[in-house]
């Protein structure tokens, strides 16, 4: 796998555009920036960094193929043309997975069993075998068709990008680690201000925002599934691990507070921090918005308050955006980022948002509020 291939970074609604940011960050051009994805050419390296290193990417994946399909015969005669080979070793396990939207071809499990009928042929020519254990390393492939368009991909990440490895604790209403870092992303927050979270729940934002403090790789505390893959060296694996470690700056200073007005939260919070191993960065300390102070100027609140879904009733949900409305007056230098599926944010807080983006907070729809500080400069 020495050769340039087409990869996709997949991301949730609304988050394209900052994914996009990072990969253009690690040094990938020629991006085709679509809803939920972003198809870009690299090599084996690239699918070792990127899914070390992309904060808001929910996988990465390596395309195989993409063609008209609106017939089955369509469907299984260019699957079976594809260069699967060059892919699948003769031991490969490769479950066939699929989603179809708008298309001629609707059944998804007709389409997952023709891809996998198709795929076994092509190998059957090139290994001149009939049967095959699929005993080796798994290769998850995915048959996605949109409107009338097949893409067939090969999943490199295992697990999704946002399992870091820290959180295996959580709160009940989590929010996810990519969402967080995309929060933390679009408000520019740079390690030389302070930076809070007065929901911190079980620290995502607090540990996230760490994490991109100290330029700490995101995936570097986990496992991936195409490190099991013959066709990527395991040279190559050390080489963007060791690449991580040393751009990482552990000596950076941070001021980063997380507050939660659950002491459970706290504790958990904590006990999630050391297993991302920033354990003494981070200061947590229970309290509820309304006692939030700070000498320090400039700084940034991040959070993810309660908006009714899944907890917290009206009454408190419209007091906290008041309390967070107060803040905003008594901190002037500093700005103010909050997520809510609360329509009436806005006006429980007293003002309109400098800007306002469409997020998804998994299957519900938010607005990113952003409030800007007076202007910063060193």
């Amino acid at each position: 796998m020495d050769q340039t291939m087409t990869l996709i970074a997949t991301t949730a609604m609304g988050v394209e555009s900052v994914a996009a940011g990072e990969l253009r960050k690690l040094g990938y051009k020629d991006l085709d920036v679509k809803n939920g994805q972003i198809v870009f050419p690299g090599d084996a390296l690239a699918i070792c960094r990127c899914n070390l290193w992309l904060r808001t990417a929910d996988r990465i994946r390596l395309q195989i193929g993409c063609f008209q399909a609106t017939s089955f015969d369509d469907l299984f005669e260019q699957t079976k043309a594809l260069p699967w080979a060059e892919f699948l070793p003769i031991n490969a396990s490769f479950p066939v997975t699929g989603k179809s939207h708008k298309s001629a071809l609707y059944s998804v499990p007709d389409c997952q069993a023709i891809v996998k009928k198709a795929i076994v042929e092509s190998l059957k020519q090139h290994y001149h075998k009939e049967w095959f254990a699929e005993d080796g390393p798994v290769y998850k492939i995915q048959v996605a068709i949109e409107k009338d368009t097949a893409t067939l991909s090969i999943d490199t990440s295992g697990e999704g990008l946002h399992k870091r490895g820290y959180r295996r604790l959580h709160n009940l209403a989590p929010l996810k680690e990519t969402l967080a870092s995309a929060m933390i992303l679009l408000s520019r927050w740079t390690p030389d201000r302070p930076f809070a979270d007065p929901f911190c729940g079980s620290g995502t934002l607090p540990i996230e925002a760490a994490m991109i403090g100290q330029n700490i790789a995101p995936g570097f505390n986990r496992d991936f599934v195409s490190e099991s893959w013959p066709t990527i060296s395991a040279d190559i694996w050390s080489h963007a691990r060791d690449e991580a470690e040393d751009l990482a700056d552990y000596d950076q200073p941070l001021q980063i507070l997380g507050s939660d007005i659950d002491h459970s939260m706290i504790e958990l919070s904590k006990h999630n921090a050391l297993e991302a191993g920033l354990g003494g960065l981070i200061t947590f300390k229970q309290m509820q918005v309304a006692d939030f102070t700070t000498k320090a100027d400039h700084g940034c609140m991040i959070g993810n308050p309660p908006y009714g879904e899944r907890m917290g009733d009206i009454a408190q949900i419209q007091q906290i955006c008041q309390d967070l409305g107060h803040l905003y007056k008594t901190y002037k230098s500093w700005s103010f980022y909050f997520i809510t599926s609360y329509d009436q944010f806005e006006s429980y807080f007293g003002r309109q948002a400098n800007k306002k983006r469409k997020l998804y907070n998994g299957r519900i729809r938010t607005n990113f509020y952003q409030y800007f500080g007076k202007k910063y400069s060193d």
